[in-house]
């Protein structure tokens, strides 16, 4: 067997996909919005859940939000996330109104409640992959 820690589950940087992470890396948080309804969409995709349109451009989110829900992981799903465990994973609504998955950094699960003021940071994962993470503010 290798030594060594287990890689980690990655986002596939490919696409739309792609194009998040890269935001990501320079330090920002972008969302698309369409170029016809004006919703957001998030997860990033090639039509929008409300017009069906397929033009949007990307838009800078403030990074500012609050947590809508969250779960305290206690024992972790993936071998990898073992030695993190507990940790928290919220549902942050950006003051944009879109709602993005990120882990809870920078302090315990216990801070946790609905309407929690949280910013957004970059956690550098390696050359290739730069993650938004959120803390309270």
């Amino acid at each position: 067997m290798s030594g060594g820690p287990l890689p980690k589950p990655r986002p596939v940087l490919e696409g739309s996909t792609a194009e998040f992470y890269e935001y990501c890396a320079a330090g920002e948080l972008r969302f698309q919005r369409c170029l016809t309804c004006g919703a957001w969409r998030h997860p990033p995709r090639v039509l929008c859940a409300v017009c069906g349109s397929p033009r949007y451009r990307w838009e800078r989110s403030s990074g500012r939000g609050q947590v809508f829900s969250w779960t305290v992981v206690h024992q972790a799903m993936h071998p990898a996330f073992t030695a993190e465990a507990p940790y928290a994973v919220v549902v942050v609504e950006t003051d944009e109104g879109v709602r993005f998955v990120s882990n809870l950094r920078d302090a315990g699960p216990e801070v946790l409640r609905l309407g929690l003021p949280v910013e957004v940071f970059f956690e550098a994962v390696d050359e290739a992959l730069t993650l938004p993470m959120v803390r309270p503010r």
